[in-house]
């Protein structure tokens, strides 16, 4: 049974649960509703590159920070769709496309990335945008595209998040998040773990993602990847299993939703990653590269899959109803 009434403390006794205990819910729940061996595949894409406004603590592209990373102005809609064949090649299903835009902007750049969300839909793949924050007219007008999901991430508590980002507020993450439902489109949000959050911090985020009604279609649940020239570059590495934790919570308090197993796999041995499935993710990101920052490679997920007998699926991922 679905439910959108958790507390905190629930919440945090689920979580605190003895790890066989916890996986063994978490496993139950995902079998409800998933096949437990299909794995979804990615594709995301930076289709404009930094110089952001936004001061994003964890976030290379943010213009407040000196890193390697270049802006670039916003692909072509050929490039974009050259990207999207070469995802659908390597597997993947849903192909995600990323600017670095504190609001997505009015014109010729919004057309553009209109035209970018009808042509990946036209090569049978689900299409999911990040722009930023978003006015009902362009969540409509996406709608209308066809696209599949909006992604705006809620990256961590309400009572964290001033410590990450100074330049948005939580309620206007929740406002994009309400005009992307108005529109019809699914909603795509997580987090991020690692940023010097507390576990209250962990168990806030839930919290805040398992009483939405519906939840989020899909929970992109990240580690944080340390980028040098960002304020959180020295923040300790999260370990796989507290990783795990939050990753098996969030699929018991949302188990219809797909868990995406997001950023941060680099730093996660093939048996942290095995953990994760075990722990109910269901969706990997494909590709070298997540938007800036390195991901393994097509070859590497392959030969990770097989070994623990999963499989990419070969259609988008949809949740079984109820049993």
């Amino acid at each position: 049974m679905l439910r959108h009434d958790w507390s905190r403390e629930e919440i945090r006794q689920i979580h605190d649960l003895p790890l066989p205990a916890l996986l063994y819910r978490a496993q139950t729940a995902h079998r409800a509703f998933h096949d437990p061996d299909a794995v979804q595949g990615c594709a995301l894409l930076s289709i404009k590159t930094g110089n952001c406004p936004e001061d994003c603590a964890y976030c290379p592209q943010s213009a407040h920070y000196k890193t390697d990373v270049e802006g670039e102005t916003l692909l072509s809609v050929e490039q974009t769709l050259d990207r999207a064949r070469q995802a659908k090649v390597g597997g993947a299903t849903r192909f995600c496309m990323g600017a670095a835009w504190r609001d997505a902007p009015l014109g010729a750049e919004f057309d553009r990335v209109i035209e970018m969300v009808r042509g990946v839909r036209a090569l049978g793949l689900e299409a999911c945008c990040t722009l930023g924050m978003l006015s009902q007219d362009q969540a409509d007008r996406l709608a209308e595209a066809g696209l599949t999901a909006y992604n705006h991430n809620l990256d961590t508590s309400p009572e964290f998040y001033g410590e990450i980002i100074t330049t948005r507020t939580y309620q206007e993450r929740l406002d994009t998040l309400d005009r992307v439902r108005r529109s019809g489109v699914t909603v795509c949000c997580g987090g991020i773990i690692g940023m010097g959050e507390g576990v209250e911090d962990r168990l806030g985020l839930l919290h805040q993602l398992a009483r939405q009604n519906p939840h989020p279609e899909s929970v992109p649940i990240n580690s944080l990847v340390r980028v040098p020239g960002t304020p959180l570059a020295e923040a300790p590495a999260v370990s796989a299993l507290d990783f795990a934790r939050v990753i098996a919570t969030a699929r018991i308090l949302m188990p219809s939703s797909i868990v995406r197993l997001s950023a941060g796999r680099l730093e996660l041995s093939e048996e942290g990653q095995a953990l994760c499935f075990l722990a109910g993710a269901n969706s990997v990101f494909l590709g070298e590269r997540l938007l800036t920052t390195p991901n393994p490679n097509e070859d590497e997920d392959g030969q990770l899959l097989a070994k623990l007998g999963m499989r990419l699926c070969s259609e988008p991922l949809t949740a079984a109803p109820s049993p």
